[in-house]
């Protein structure tokens, strides 16, 4: 029809087109899919795609909310590909048609494809819509596409160069903004991916309670390897004295449970790889430090390093044990940045403090790449900083978020502020002070940073990408 609109996005792959068609039926392909800016949740979804299977999405356009259903069909024949049909949504007409073709000349010695996704659009309200909404979505669908193929050629480049064989991974805290990317990421690399849940278990699913101290111990067997990311959400909340009970219960007690369970199977996970946090090295000023740098001063310090303490059974069992200390996590999907982004996007961000106290930053794509590699680099043992390499001071931090947003940063919030606003230790150790942080374990294993330095990667993971 005249008012049927076309979008195509093509890029070459160093990979198989049957290997690609396989990444994007597991689970977890729509989870690395979507960029982290899109306002989209999956609301339902078959654990891997099947022809006639349909994939509900709950997505808002404006301030409004609407639910979006689609239905795949696989291509038959030689030719590897889908194709996804709109049956409610907010579209006229949706017709998605993903092909896997033979590139030509093959661009790697086990041969190479072309990755083409074409779409058939029409918007709703005939000539009107297209008129006032053709430009806006179709400069949404090249922002979109661009971060799809990127993530696709880079998600197959890392799991074919890390990946020596599938493997049984358990993780904790699989609902939380990092364990939601990183099962995504493990699921389309082809490892089995089980989940520590507190709720009645799903399939392959392993139950739990840390504050009745029971774990389903019998289906910890079997299992290749183990990433514990569960914990109290330090950043919501005052720090009152129920609040940091909580927080050092959930991951001393937490981590304390697990650990014994796994080391008491006679068959142990060949790596534990446990969240820690930078907290561990306080209140630094100016000074760099490094895994080998002692425990600073301060509540945060003494959580952290109880918490590493408590993988101590997993040790002594024979387990490489690795202990991430995670910097400030950079997503628009929550932590840090995601409640920054409102008062920043109006004009209303700016440095907190005197804006020189350091912060040790990592994009969380960077951070599921970061737990990968501890799953199979068998140098990693012990602390390991997870962390960009080059932190920045909190006033260069303002200036380069307000740089990609296009938005002044001229409303500090000064310090007694941020006392007032979050309570004076809670301000003290997690907004004022300085923590500047080196990855020399990851550094000297190897480990290619996709975002190491600031703007760039906040540009990636905004979409703001020049």
């Amino acid at each position: 029809m005249k008012h049927d609109l076309v979008f195509e996005k093509r890029s070459n792959l160093r990979a198989r087109p049957e290997e690609v068609l396989d990444w994007h039926l597991r689970p977890g392909a729509f989870q690395r899919l979507t960029p982290p800016w899109e306002p989209v949740r999956l609301a339902c979804a078959p654990k891997r795609l099947e022809d006639g299977d349909r994939v509900e999405l709950e997505t808002r356009l404006g301030p409004l909310r609407t639910r979006w259903i689609a239905e795949h069909s696989l291509h038959a024949g030689a030719e590897p590909g889908f194709e996804d049909r709109q049956v409610e949504g907010p579209f006229s007409l949706w017709r998605h048609e993903h092909r896997m073709l033979p590139a030509e000349p093959a661009t790697g010695p086990g041969g190479g494809c072309t990755m083409v996704d074409r779409i058939e659009y029409r918007l709703p309200f005939g000539p009107l819509g297209r008129l006032l909404g053709g430009r806006y979505v179709r400069g949404r669908l090249e922002r979109m596409f661009a971060f799809r193929h990127r993530v696709l050629a880079n998600d197959l480049n890392d799991h074919d160069r890390r990946t020596c064989r599938p493997m049984k991974i358990l993780v904790s805290g699989a609902s939380g903004l990092v364990g939601t990317e990183l099962c995504a990421f493990l699921s389309t690399g082809g490892h089995e991916v089980a989940r520590l849940v507190r709720s009645k278990p799903q399939q392959h699913d392993v139950s739990w309670s840390p504050d009745a101290g029971t774990i389903a111990a019998d289906a910890l067997e079997g299992l290749d390897g183990v990433v514990h990311l569960a914990g109290e959400n330090i950043g919501v909340g005052r720090w009152s004295e129920r609040k940091k009970r909580a927080i050092v219960d959930s991951r001393v007690q937490g981590t304390r449970l697990l650990a014994e369970a796994l080391a008491a199977r006679t068959v142990k996970p060949g790596v534990f790889v446990g969240a820690s946090a930078i907290g561990y090295y306080g209140d630094r000023g100016d000074t760099s430090v490094d895994e080998s740098a002692p425990r600073g001063e301060g509540f945060l310090a003494d959580v952290c390093a109880r918490w590493e303490a408590a993988t101590e059974p997993l040790r002594e069992a024979g387990v490489r044990v690795v202990n991430l200390r995670f910097g400030v996590i950079l997503s628009p999907a929550g932590g840090a940045l995601g409640t920054m982004l409102l008062p920043f996007r109006l004009g209303a961000g700016g440095k907190i403090g005197d804006g020189r106290q350091f912060m040790s930053w990592i994009t969380l794509e960077d951070v599921v790449r970061v737990v990968s590699t501890a799953l199979t680099e068998k140098s990693l043992v012990g602390p390991v900083n997870a962390v960009a390499p080059n932190p920045v001071t909190n006033a260069e931090f303002t200036k380069s978020l307000g740089r990609v947003l296009s938005r002044p940063t001229i409303l500090p919030l000064p310090a007694f502020g941020a006392r007032l606003a979050f309570g004076g230790e809670k301000a003290d150790e997690m907004l004022l002070a300085s923590t500047r942080v080196q990855p020399k374990a990851l550094i000297d294993a190897g480990f290619a940073f996709r975002h190491p330095d600031l703007e760039t990667g906040l540009r990636d993971v905004l979409g703001k990408t020049r």
